[in-house]
């Protein structure tokens, strides 16, 4: 429910903005990330000529602050939801544009050519590796009491 709502602050934010201050307004918000004192500087900066920005994130402010509670690197996994989708998304328009599969190999190959095409060179993964250890520490931290011991980890 957070990470839907987070997407839906997002969304709508941009949704009420021109497309030509999209890029000005996701280089504002991306300090709230980090800093929840930034939201004021973005609201101030883009009240005057998208009030309704203010009101959304004002009205949204309680149910967005329990993000900000989270250690750093796991607000970059939950963020990491938003890539996911645009995966699915691309896996669907794929499969709509060829309409049918003679058989499931020809299904799967179109599946890991819409993968390839989205890291041609494959050191998109190198890099997810090397992200992977501190949000795995966060997470162990964070969750402690939920998290497996080390005599049950595989």
């Amino acid at each position: 429910q957070l990470i839907e709502h987070k997407q839906h602050l997002l969304r709508n934010t941009f949704r009420h903005a021109s497309k030509k201050d999209w890029d000005a307004i996701k280089r504002d918000v991306k300090p709230i990330y980090t800093a929840a004192a930034a939201r004021d500087a973005m609201l101030d900066k883009w009240e005057a000529r998208y009030p309704a920005i203010r009101r959304l994130w004002m009205d949204a402010w309680e149910r967005f602050i329990p993000f900000l509670d989270y250690d750093v690197e796991i607000r970059r996994v939950i963020c990491t939801t938003n890539a996911i989708e645009s995966l699915n998304a691309r896996f669907k328009r794929s499969i709509r544009a060829r309409g049918h599969f003679p058989d499931e190999q020809a299904a799967l190959k179109c599946m890991y050519l819409t993968v390839r095409s989205l890291d041609p060179t494959g050191k998109g993964r190198i890099r997810w590796s090397a992200r992977r250890k501190p949000a795995l520490n966060a997470f162990a931290i964070t969750f402690a009491d939920r998290w497996p011991s080390e005599g049950t980890q595989q």
